[in-house]
């Protein structure tokens, strides 16, 4: 991989370093891609996470909150301590990537770069063993369970941060559309929290030729449906951004049949809790509302997801200060905007300081869809861009 922008004399070994055994890498990473494992079910992946840290001389933990496995590196004399975040679960998506190493398991695959975020920390992992410069304790995380938004609490209940004491928490993500191997780096919210609510529209059934016989739910849905819109043009402030998506709509199954119920399915996002808030007033009060002005009811369930991604001001700093380090100016994305995205980092970025980055894979297929494509010429610069975190935070 040739970098367009000169590295610094001083950091450019951790990036030397990472690409004498690049092609490794992205061997280890093609063979997770070959191998998807859904969430809860990451054996494979965290074995062989745990088998490779052991080599390198890690001392590992397995089984942490399910699968996830940690990795400790103690160096020197220094009394700060880093944690280090990669996800490891996959997509339930059949793949349709056309890649010679494209999923062996039928209906799974990595469609969101968990096998690409995976190998960037053991090439970091790998380096640190071998040549980093640290002072203190560096933990990496290999968590389980982000895609259904679970992993990071499991990890955190199961005595994470008691455990392996983190005085600072980092994690990244893969994001197509951003300039490939450049960073971006936000202080404050980065993605925004989620919650997902079921609503069941309550009719009463009956013959399609008599609709004045029956109280039509599919009716009083759509009208739900569009009145559900006016949540973000009418109670949220113009200068905030807010998500409201009903993302499935079921009901019936013949022509001539009204049902007596339909099911929709909706997620709502936001960056301010106070948004959030308003969001889950307000769905319940329009669903009720608006199904009762048809003659019908609505039985609201709301499961509360996940809080926005808050990055603190001082560790994104320090993670900007490295990058623009490790790659000079052109290192960060200017003028990055948060993520209408999710992600359960959010917890841990809740119990401890701590930054969320994002690392710009070029032009190609969003995340999760059946023909995105991980750039492994992002594996480099994400993993020293680690090392370089970890040298300089522990330090």
């Amino acid at each position: 991989m040739t970098l367009a922008t000169p590295v610094r004399a001083n950091v450019a070994p951790a990036l030397a370093g990472i690409e004498a055994f690049l092609d490794d890498a992205i061997a280890l990473r093609h063979d997770f891609h070959r191998h998807p494992e859904l969430s809860w079910n990451e054996h494979r992946t965290a074995a062989r996470v745990a088998e490779l840290l052991e080599e390198w001389g890690y001392r590992v933990t397995t089984g942490v909150g399910g699968n996830g496995v940690v990795g400790t590196l103690r160096r020197g004399t220094g009394t700060k301590s880093l944690g280090l975040r990669a996800d490891m679960d996959a997509l339930p998506i059949a793949e349709a990537s056309g890649l010679p190493f494209a999923s062996e398991t039928a209906g799974v695959m990595h469609a969101c770069g968990h096998d690409g975020h995976t190998t960037i920390l053991l090439a970091a992992a790998r380096y640190l063993a071998e040549a980093g410069d640290l002072s203190g304790t560096l933990h990496l995380f290999f968590q389980p369970a982000e895609e259904i938004g679970q992993g990071a609490r499991a990890m955190i209940a199961d005595g994470l941060f008691d455990r392996f004491p983190c005085d600072a928490v980092y994690g990244l993500h893969n994001w197509p559309g951003l300039p490939v191997g450049r960073f971006g780096i936000l202080d404050g919210p980065a993605m925004a929290s989620v919650d997902w609510i079921g609503i069941r529209v309550v009719g009463k059934g009956g013959h399609g030729a008599a609709p004045h016989e029956t109280v039509d739910p599919v009716v009083a849905a759509a009208h739900v449906i569009t009145a559900l819109q006016s949540i973000v043009a009418r109670n949220v402030a113009p200068l905030d951004a807010a998500v409201v998506t009903v993302g499935s709509i079921h009901g019936g199954d013949a022509a001539n049949v009204i049902p007596d119920h339909v099911d929709l399915t909706l997620t709502a996002r936001s960056f301010r809790a106070e948004v959030r808030e308003a969001l889950q007033r307000r769905i319940p009060e329009i669903a009720r509302g608006v199904a009762a002005s048809f003659g019908a009811t609505a039985e609201v369930e709301l499961r509360r997801g996940f809080p926005s991604v808050v990055n603190h001001p001082r560790e994104a700093e320090i993670a900007r200060g490295v990058a623009r380090d490790l790659l000079g100016e052109d290192a960060l994305i200017p003028d990055i905007a948060p993520r209408t995205a999710s992600e359960d980092f959010a917890f841990m970025l809740e119990a401890r300081p701590g930054a969320f980055l994002f690392l710009g894979t070029g032009p190609g297929e969003p995340l999760h869809s059946p023909r995105y494509r991980f750039n492994d010429d992002v594996i480099a610069p994400g993993a020293a861009l680690w090392a370089r975190l970890a040298e300089t935070f522990l330090t």
